[in-house]
């Protein structure tokens, strides 16, 4: 008997992508908390999902157009190293995405800001940590 192989979410969840941020990508719910959301965002861009990612961008801080990844690009996993509401309507959090391009591993660690408006978190901005930084 062959085993079913089971789509597991790209955000790192254990989950389905179904169960996770399918969700929120395909089926419209709103992610419940900043953290979900990043999650989420990330999920989208390891599908190419620019609809989702600017749909969930801040107005103010929300650009008319994306370059997402080519190709050429494999997102290899997401940790979330911290997730801090820093009042009822602002959080930050904290992660590392990993990714390849030309046989390279390369990384993103950000701390990213985000505000809830009209009933939903959204994404604001990030300040991106250099690797020395987070060496220190």
């Amino acid at each position: 008997m062959e085993a079913k192989q089971v789509d597991y979410c790209a955000c790192g969840s254990d989950k389905t992508y179904i169960d996770c941020c399918g969700r929120y990508l395909d089926n419209g719910e709103i992610p419940q908390s900043a953290e979900v959301l990043m999650r989420s965002r990330y999920t989208a861009y390891t599908l190419g999902r620019e609809d989702y990612l600017l749909a969930t961008w801040y107005a103010d801080m929300r650009p008319e157009k994306l370059e997402l990844f080519g190709p050429d690009h494999q997102w290899l996993g997401l940790t979330v190293k911290r997730h801090v509401q820093t009042g009822p309507y602002h959080a930050i959090v904290e992660f590392v995405a990993r990714y390849q391009v030309a046989g390279q591993e390369q990384q993103i660690h950000e701390i990213s800001r985000f505000l809830f408006e009209g009933g939903r978190w959204l994404y604001v901005d990030g300040d991106f940590i250099q690797q020395d930084q987070a060496a220190e």
